[in-house]
């Protein structure tokens, strides 16, 4: 959004404006907590969206004044800023999406704990638990910008302000530059993490093989004797089952959390021939089945109206000890053209990125695939923007954190490119990395030279679908004109 209200402020220090009684809060409370952060209750903040003063984590205690809060629109936050700020805001989107059918105090607080880097470093940090949880990366973004806004109504505009986004929320970074970073937008520049960067209409493609591909083998899910529904729901709306039961069907069919020596002949090839056709890593195929379970009855049944936003058809698949049965029996299924427009609206990328944006991606990611980098780049060199991008990667083998060393060096890295105007280059912040890491000791694995293959040669691409950006900016335009378009907040 346009800077101009906020244009003639200076950086103020880092307390509320709110009046004396958010002074007086801060100066009492601010040295009285320490350890997790203590979030108010519900009750007390449902009318008021002004922060209120909380504990920082333990690492940031003495450091840091830390608040929380609730928005107009219901979302809960968590906001840091340093002792020693250096009038810089970092504003979190977090992974996800939660499921839950609120806004989850908690969210923000852990992700501050998680991100607390960012403040060590002299930022200011804001992070939104979004107004609910379940699907929607607008949704996500709006609040996400929200917070931004709250924050420099009470704290004053930061000198520059960048965002960060990791796993789903490197989708909701994202969204949140093409949406509100233009040119003069409030926002300076944007590191994406781990980034869900194919978007919701291919970004989740691997996952609908799983689906289908786990129920051809398992034919548990549903049981013949259960009431029967499309695999694209996910899980028919008012069955019952959970996580623990989720896991122990496939536990039944591929004795996943057995020793393989304790699996059956049966159970072993079950589990070989899903990995091999959905390309699925062994240590990740619970979390994946969770997500084409729950999180697609979310996405299809409370978001889309029990609309059909997937396919599979003309999908060939292969690895297994039979192809021809395995391609003859799997269930198959259309999108529904309005669906999967309502997908892609939400959640898909133009690739129409007008400030610097930073990606960090571990090689071996087994959730966010680093072939979602490829996706990126190719949305944004098929925008004619890819000078605006810089991707770098490690040689990492988790999802949901990187070395500490790293965030550390890539805010820096950001903060360079935008503040001089030099764009730095994947070896330039491999070097500069060693300067953090005697200071965090937690290793810089940068693979300067590595680039991913195509986002097509680890998903199986659907008839047309091997052309990015997945949505041009021309059909956002046009599909923005839609009535009730996207996904409700």
């Amino acid at each position: 959004m346009n800077r101009s209200r906020h244009v003639s402020r200076a950086p103020r220090s880092p307390r509320p404006r709110r009046g004396g009684r958010w002074r007086a809060l801060s100066l009492c409370l601010a040295a009285a907590v320490t350890g997790a952060l203590a979030q108010a209750p519900a009750t007390a903040l449902a009318g008021d969206s002004a922060p209120s003063p909380a504990g920082c984590p333990s690492g940031l205690a003495g450091k840091a004044t830390c608040y929380t809060g609730r928005d107009t629109n219901g979302a809960y936050y968590t906001i840091a800023i340093p002792e020693h700020w250096n009038k810089k805001l970092v504003v979190h989107a977090h992974g996800g999406p939660d499921l839950g059918d609120g806004s989850d105090p908690e969210r923000s607080t852990g992700d501050l704990e998680r991100w607390q880097v960012m403040v060590d470093q002299g930022y200011a940090w804001a992070g939104s638990s979004y107004r609910r949880g379940g699907y929607g990366t607008r949704m996500a973004a709006t609040d996400t910008e929200n917070l931004r806004r709250l924050f420099t109504e009470e704290f004053g505009r930061p000198q520059r302000t960048y965002l960060h986004g990791q796993s789903w929320g490197g989708n909701v970074a994202a969204k949140t530059v093409e949406t509100y970073g233009g040119a003069n937008g409030p926002y300076d520049g944007a590191l994406l993490t781990n980034g869900v960067l194919g978007g919701g209409s291919r970004g989740y493609d691997y996952r609908v093989d799983l689906r289908v591909v786990y129920q051809y083998y398992c034919d548990n899910l549903p049981r013949p004797d259960e009431p029967q529904y499309p695999l694209w729901q996910g899980l028919r709306p008012t069955s019952t089952l959970t996580a623990t039961g989720l896991r122990a069907r496939l536990e039944e069919c591929t004795g996943h959390a057995s020793p393989p020596a304790e699996r059956t002949a049966l159970q072993q090839r079950n589990l070989d021939d899903i990995l091999a056709v959905t390309g699925i890593p062994e240590r990740t195929l619970e979390s994946h089945l969770r997500f084409s379970v729950f999180t697609f009855r979310d996405i299809v049944h409370k978001r889309l109206g029990d609309r059909n936003p997937f396919t599979n058809t003309g999908v060939r698949y292969s690895g297994s000890h039979d192809d021809e049965a395995l391609n003859a029996g799997v269930e198959r299924f259309t999108a529904d053209p309005a669906a999967a427009r309502d997908l892609s609206y939400d959640s898909d990328l133009t690739g129409k990125v007008k400030i610097p944006v930073l990606t960090l991606h571990a090689i071996d990611d087994p959730t966010a695939f680093v072939e979602h980098e490829a996706a990126y780049r190719d949305a944004l060199a098929g925008a004619h923007r890819d000078r605006n991008l810089v991707q770098t990667f490690t040689d990492e083998h988790e999802h949901s954190g990187l070395s500490t060393s790293e965030y550390a060096n890539s805010i820096a890295a950001l903060d360079g490119w935008v503040r001089t105007g030099d764009r730095p280059t994947p070896r330039s912040i491999a070097a500069s990395c060693a300067r953090f890491d005697r200071a965090y000791g937690t290793g810089c694995l940068y693979e300067p030279e590595y680039r991913p293959s195509s986002y097509s040669s680890r998903v199986l691409p659907r008839p047309g679908g091997t052309s990015w950006p997945a949505m041009t900016a021309a059909q956002e335009k046009s599909w923005s004109r839609v009535d009730g378009v996207g996904i409700a907040p």
